[in-house]
């Protein structure tokens, strides 16, 4: 059964997900949650996403030990993209080592 709240038909399924640090407000990562990411995140309190490029469901930090665990998880106005405010588990949320994906200025 579907989350009704969450409209996940825009997108062929997938909403955005935009995770930030529950305290500092710092911008950690965007992913993207299907309908099993987002019911997998709301029952363990860690959070999943779907991976677009592994075609998987995946738990951020599973390898790297750089888990995000929920705090809270907001809707927006359109019920299709979601704020995570998380607790980072570990040193970094960037795949690159860095603490945030944000860190290149264009």
């Amino acid at each position: 059964m579907k989350d009704q709240s969450v409209n996940f038909k825009k997108e062929s399924g997938l909403i955005p997900v935009i995770v930030q640090d529950y305290k500092a407000g710092i911008i950690y990562m965007l992913g993207y949650m299907n309908n099993e990411a987002l019911k997998k995140t709301k029952k363990t309190g860690w959070v999943y996403f779907w991976s677009r490029s592994r075609n998987k469901l995946w738990m951020k930090g599973e390898e790297s030990e750089n888990k995000l665990r929920v705090r809270e998880i907001v809707i927006d106005c359109d019920k299709d993209t979601l704020l995570i405010k998380a607790k980072l588990e570990g040193k970094n949320a960037c795949h690159t080592g860095n603490k945030t994906c944000f860190f290149s200025r264009l």
